[in-house]
């Protein structure tokens, strides 16, 4: 019954780090929310954006 001492063992560990967690608070949250759509909107516009370039690019070369 070795694994159930160390299965008990891993569930008691888990439970310490959990209590450790702190939860951010709501206005953080949306802040960082925000960060993350806004970096998401520009990155696909910048690689939409090479993308296309590259598209007609190749377009000019293989006609």
């Amino acid at each position: 019954m070795k694994w159930w001492n160390n299965f008990l063992r891993y569930l008691r560990e888990v439970k310490v780090e959990l209590k450790k967690v702190v939860l951010p608070d709501s206005k953080s949250l949306w802040g960082s929310t925000l960060v993350v759509i806004v970096v998401s909107i520009i990155l696909g516009v910048v690689i939409g954006g090479f993308d296309l370039l590259i598209s007609k690019i190749f377009g000019i070369f293989t006609r």
